[in-house]
């Protein structure tokens, strides 16, 4: 965590759309916390994408104090510095009406990038590898999603208002942040998705945008009185991404809150969205808690055991909570894969499509399975290479297991030179270190 983020304790972020969700609203939230300006701004700089000015300022939403982050294009600054000028300069009308046409021209064309563009910036780019990961995921699912509605391949989809600068800071921005807050599960509650229609490029369509609709299937969502679109396409893509689970909020501990506002007033309510961090509480940790999980299983015996490795990694970045292969024998003795992947319930279908997509199996068959889980807690153990995330398992309130984070372990094996196991050794030796200590 940054320095700013120093106040923060927990394993829980907890993500409450009462009033919807955009990307603006997210990393308002998410600065409000604390996350440093200057570092997120810093940080896009690796993005290969110019044209725009960030802002970040304090404002009132129905008497709560929230951070609003503002994305302003220069094209937009340019046509507010022309229309300034044009009352004393209105002999020059033709020429500032040619420019104004060739900005829009400009702006139009930025609005048409495909995901293809996209994903090839973000590859492109010096981000690390887990903002790249999650941006070109979201950015994947709302491809996918706009491809089913208008008939395209996700790569030949065009983004028009998503493929905006703007539209691309929130996103990346967003997964920039949520890097420090990559070890805690991110659990949110019912999203609203207001009511009414909204006007974009294809014409008039009912709230909320048909892909915003497709992305949130098998996620909990309302409507209140609040008229117009409160959760964008841009919002429920980082929101599916992100959210390990869709509940009410868990029994914890806040350690801190943060408010993220939306654009514009919204009559009877605050338009804001709520982040807040925190630890499981003494409760939950003291129990094993149980749920449902859907199995889906396919017999394969004539695929080119190659395919597995890169279907796996695609169900794993897709969410899977778990995928493997057992090597079996089928009719005639035909040797063959048993490939299993356990997914939530309300994904049977999404992981059922990727397996067809990606084998060359006819058919699969599911389960629904209980799922009983230790609790996890995630403590910080002080190496004398660095900072190494501890995730503790825990029985009846007891830890059972102790693992470093893979990741933090990997980064000081390369920042340092020291073997990747040596550095695992000495930071479950500090963390056992401590532990003792403290009884």
């Amino acid at each position: 965590m940054t320095k700013t983020q120093s106040h923060l304790s927990g394993n829980i972020l907890f993500i409450e759309p009462s009033s919807g969700a955009s990307g603006d609203m997210m990393i308002g939230a998410l600065l409000d916390l604390g996350f440093s300006f200057e570092e997120l701004r810093e940080k896009l700089l690796l993005l290969p994408l110019d044209g725009y000015q960030l802002s970040a300022e304090k404002c009132n939403r129905s008497g709560i104090q929230a951070t609003k982050f503002n994305v302003l294009e220069t094209h937009e600054l340019n046509h507010k510095h022309e229309d300034h000028h044009k009352l004393h300069h209105h002999e020059h009308g033709h020429k500032h009406e040619h420019h104004t046409q060739e900005h829009e021209h400009k702006h139009r064309h930025h609005h048409q990038r495909t995901f293809a563009d996209i994903r090839a910036m973000i590859e492109g780019s010096r981000l690390s590898l887990w903002v790249k990961e999650k941006s070109i995921k979201a950015f994947r699912r709302l491809a996918e999603a706009e491809g089913k509605i208008h008939g395209h391949p996700a790569d030949q989809v065009h983004f028009h208002e998503v493929g905006a600068v703007d539209s691309i800071v929130d996103m990346v921005g967003t997964m920039i942040i949520m890097e420090s807050f990559s070890s805690m599960r991110v659990v949110s509650s019912a999203i609203n998705i207001g009511q009414g229609t909204l006007e974009c490029q294809h014409g008039v369509y009912p709230v909320p945008a048909p892909a915003a609709l497709e992305l949130l299937c098998n996620v909990p969502v309302f409507s209140n009185s609040i008229m117009g679109e409160l959760t964008t396409p841009t919002g429920a893509a980082l929101l599916t991404t992100l959210v390990d689970e869709f509940s009410a909020r868990p029994p914890m501990k806040i350690s801190a809150t943060g408010y993220g506002a939306g654009t514009r007033e919204t009559p009877g309510g605050a338009n804001v969205l709520r982040i807040s961090v925190g630890a499981i509480s003494e409760k939950t940790a003291e129990s094993t808690p149980t749920e449902q999980v859907a199995v889906i299983e396919a017999a394969i015996d004539d695929m080119n055991p190659q395919l597995f490795g890169y279907f796996q990694k695609k169900a794993l970045t897709a969410g899977a909570l778990d995928v493997y292969a057992e090597p079996i024998y089928m009719k005639k003795n035909r040797p063959a894969l048993k490939i299993t992947c356990v997914c939530n319930i309300g994904d049977i279908r999404r992981f059922a499509e990727i397996i067809f997509r990606e084998t060359t199996t006819i058919g699969i068959r599911y389960t629904i399975a209980d799922r009983i889980t230790l609790s996890r807690e995630f403590h910080e153990a002080h190496t004398q290479y660095g900072l190494v995330t501890m995730k503790v398992s825990m029985l009846d309130g007891l830890p059972v297991n102790y693992v470093p984070e893979f990741e933090d372990c990997r980064k000081l094996a390369e920042q340092t030179g020291k073997p990747l196991k040596e550095i695992q050794a000495s930071a479950l030796h500090a963390y056992m270190a401590g532990y003792n200590n403290q009884d």
